[in-house]
This record gives C-alpha cells, structure tokens and sequence, in this order.
C-alpha cells in the first residue's frame, strides 16, 4: 500500500464565464505527485505539463499564479496520456491524498469530459489532509491555506507555490506530520462518482459523527421523502433516535433536524442537497453528538426561517404577487 499525494493546476475560459463550456469549467495543465510508502516515506514523484485543447489560451489569473509560458504548455503531454500514466504510475492500490476536496473532482470531471472516467472507479475513498491538519492542529472546523500549513509547522520553504509537484511535496510534508491515529480515523470519502443503486448507497462511521450518502433522484423533493434520507440514527450506537426537530430547510440545498437518542442523549443532523453534471439530486447527511444547547440554538433557527417566510407571504399579498 502506498500513499500519492497529488495536486492539479489548471487554466479556465480566459474569454470570461458567459463563453466557458459548462462541462469542463477548469481544464488541468498540470499533475504533480509524490509517493510515499506505507510508513509515509517518500518513494517517487511524478510530473506532466498538459497541452490544453479546451481553453488553448492561459487566462490572465492563470498566466500569474502557476508562472507558465504558452510555449511550454503547447509542447505538453496529451491529458488521456498524462493521467493513463499518472495512474498507471500511482498503481492500483494508492490511497491519493490531497490539499482540500477540489483536485479529485476536477480531475474526475477532465477524465469525464475526455471519455476516460471508467479508469478511475468511485466513490473514492482518500485524505484531505488540509482537513487532517485542522484536526489534528486546530479546532477541526478550519481550512487553511497550504502555506499557512508549512508555517504553522514550521518546515522549510524551498520550493514555489502554485506549482503542481511543489504543492504536492508541501501536502506531503504536513502529511507526514500527522498523527496516523487522525488519518486512520478521518478518512475522506469524494462522490463525484456518486452512487446509483440503494445498494450502492454509503453509511461511514467516524470518530462522533457519521455520514451517509445517497443514490441520485429526479428532485428534491423526491430525496426528501426518501425514508433513509429523512432517518436519524445515532451515530455511536446505531439506534433509532426520536426526533425533536423534524427536518426544515434552512436555504435551498441545507436541511436540518435535532432527535435523541436514549442513550447518548441530543444528536444533530444536517442534510446537504448536491447536483450531478446531469442536473440529478443526491443527499449527504452527516449526523454528530450534539447537546441540549445546541439544539436549542437549532431551534431558535427554524423560528427564524419560519418567521422569514411568514413575513415574505405577507408582503407578496400587499403587492399583489
């Protein structure tokens, strides 16, 4: 078993964002990846340049952050070519590691849009290390810049930022600060590749929390009245916990509840509403201990949704709408 820690720059419509192509928002340009073993020493590192075809021009952000000419990406490596080789190179068994939750999904959208997705199966089980770092460092809620990451810990600064395989060497390098108790019990799980049978559906278990995802449906509201959708278990026993908080929507695409269970007392659920490119709804819903005042302050929050919409019904009856 090893461990690739990967990171991805890429270029975006440098004609503004009415003219982009909705399927590929970013292109990658670049892949930088360093291996370590099991023991979370390193092994390998691995390097492409990539000759867009989508955007073929480098917006001018672009051109400033990764400091690469026209020239050097025009002599660049096919992207089918790059990642058949970035996964033949990280092999079957890699557990990828990254700096936040965005380079899998590009990278998974990219391989989507060139026709290759079926080379990377998911969901994809990895390490955010930016989050491992909040938990193991901080309060567990933060995300942090990478370069806040190596100052924090002091380590040195020899390479640039902004560049794929530099920004993978410093991901590695907090990686490797770690606690292996943290990693092992704060895996991440990545669903662009979300289910698509109720079989195929996710219940994880971690250290006070737990998460469960869903398979896609046509609507909300369809994924709303979904009995595993809407139940509540705990996540430390497993039981049914009776709800004091029925689910309320506090926006369009969060919903919440409060229930207890009686044996470990008041637990949380919030329900994260997601699209699919293909404009299909699934469900992540995260469970966590909670407390009675917290579920207080929950409380106070579907009064205030309440009371928004009662104002809101009033005021469309005085205009008329």
């Amino acid at each position: 078993m090893s461990y690739v820690v990967f990171d991805l720059e890429w270029n975006q419509c440098p004609y503004g964002k009415d003219r982009e192509i909705r399927q590929l928002p970013f292109e990658i340009i670049e892949i930088g990846a360093v291996k370590l073993n099991q023991n979370r020493e390193y092994v390998d590192r691995f390097h492409r340049i990539i000759r867009p075809v989508v955007y073929t021009k480098l917006h001018f952000r672009t051109r400033e952050i990764v400091k690469m000419t026209q020239e050097e990406l025009d002599q660049g490596s096919s992207f089918v070519d790059a990642v058949r080789d970035f996964l033949a190179w990280a092999g079957g068994g890699a557990q990828f590691c990254t700096w936040g939750t965005v380079d899998l999904v590009e990278l998974q959208r990219n391989m989507k849009y060139h026709g290759v997705l079926s080379l990377l199966k998911g969901p994809l089980h990895y390490y955010d290390v930016q989050k491992l770092f909040a938990v193991n460092f901080e309060d567990m809620k933060s995300r942090r810049s990478l370069e806040y990451g190596i100052d924090y810990l002091k380590l040195e600064k020899k390479l640039e930022f902004h560049q794929a395989l530099s920004d993978a060497w410093y991901t590695a390098e907090i990686f490797q600060k770690i606690d292996m108790d943290v990693v092992l019990a704060y895996d991440s799980i990545d669903v662009y590749q979300n289910p698509k049978t109720k079989k195929d559906e996710i219940h994880a278990v971690y250290n006070g929390y737990s998460k469960f995802i869903s398979r896609e449906f046509r609507t909300k509201e369809e994924a709303m009245e979904d009995r595993e959708v809407r139940a509540t278990h705990c996540c430390l026993c497993g039981r049914n916990a009776r709800k004091k908080l029925l689910w309320f929507s506090g926006n369009s695409k969060n919903y919440y509840s409060i229930a207890v269970c009686p044996v470990h007392g008041y637990i949380k659920g919030k329900i994260r509403l997601k699209k699919t490119d293909e404009n299909r709804v699934y469900v992540v819903k995260t469970i966590k201990v909670s407390s009675e005042a917290e579920a207080e302050e929950i409380r106070k929050k579907k009064e205030e949704v309440r009371e928004k919409r009662r104002r809101k019904r009033q005021e469309e009856k005085k205009t008329g709408r």
